[in-house]
């Protein structure tokens, strides 16, 4: 009886093994897999897919970030990687991109009519039933000795500024090509006429301020404090009201610097004489509300705050 009870022991404790040495051989792959082994494979194949997930929307929330620009109409350059698509020789290389609600969308002139419709991806599928493609307009274009032309336009939807990204064409063959295309340099319009902040030497200024927006009730303090140093402004904002808890300059979230009194801010100037996106989050109304505004600082009147010249 005890060789029988034995030998039925050996014969547990050997299956026994046999199951640890084929679950770590890649015994999902085997037919006998046990149902354990089938769901960690199960479990491993879903973790996979999840981490890729994430990874891919980091991504994509990296890019949108890099993309982001404050809403406005900007000059941008289009560039692409061939030399028999590109914008018309007229535009310089460049096109209207329009920011509105975060949301970017550049107009380019093209050279020609040879090119029918644009689509924002690949070829491929470009190319499937249902594809939603970019619809030409009809473009006056205006050459440096007068001469006018006809040709087509397109307003391409821009992920991300200053990458390449995906763009299919399709032309009078009718065959869909691969391109890759990136949209840089935004230049705000109106911008090519504001002040040169790097011609000005490092110190502490006063300038004038004029600001629009908002129900009218709220002001900044005329003129500011603005200290200049290695090219880069910095203005000093008083409010009318000590209610306004931050600002946000270009997508970066500003404190008060002072604790009593009307609300005071430090904030970057990237330029005079053109109007500048503030916003400012008052706590005055029952809950707290952001306001946007515009704020010119004027190039005429700034003077020295310690000799006043």
């Amino acid at each position: 009886m005890k060789a029988k009870t034995l030998m039925n022991k050996i014969i547990i404790v050997g299956g026994l093994s046999a199951c640890l040495l084929l679950g770590g051989c890649g015994a999902g792959q085997a037919a006998d897999a046990t149902s354990a082994e089938s769901t960690a494979a199960a479990q491993e194949s879903t973790v996979t897919p999840t981490e890729t997930t994430e990874a891919e929307n980091i991504s994509i929330e990296t890019a949108q970030d890099k993309a982001q620009l404050p809403d406005g109409v900007y000059t941008a350059e289009f560039s692409t990687d061939s030399s028999m698509f590109h914008v018309s020789e007229a535009c310089d290389g460049k096109g209207t991109l329009t920011v509105k609600d975060g949301v970017m969308t550049i107009h380019i002139s093209l050279g020609s009519k040879k090119i029918l419709n644009l689509y924002p991806g690949l070829a491929e599928d470009a190319a499937k039933d249902g594809a939603v493609l970019l619809e030409p307009t009809t473009d006056t274009v205006t050459y440096s000795d007068g001469m006018t032309e006809e040709v087509y336009g397109f307003d391409v939807p821009v992920p991300v500024i200053g990458e390449e990204f995906d763009l299919a064409l399709i032309g009078t063959k009718g065959k869909w090509y691969d391109h890759k295309v990136k949209v840089s340099d935004p230049v705000a319009e109106g911008a090519a006429d504001t002040f040169d902040l790097s011609a000005v030497e490092d110190g502490s200024y006063t300038i004038e301020l004029t600001m629009e927006g908002g129900s009218g009730r709220a002001s900044i303090q005329s003129p500011a404090q603005l200290a200049v140093a290695d090219g880069a402004a910095t203005a000093t904002l008083e409010w009318s009201s000590p209610n306004y808890d931050y600002m946000l300059v270009n997508g970066e979230k500003y404190l008060p610097v002072n604790t009593e009194g009307n609300s005071v801010f430090e904030v970057p100037v990237e330029a005079l004489d053109a109007p500048l996106t503030m916003i400012g989050d008052t706590v005055a109304m029952s809950t707290p509300h952001e306001v946007e505004y515009t704020v010119t600082f004027h190039s005429d009147t700034l003077q020295n705050a310690e000799s006043g010249k």
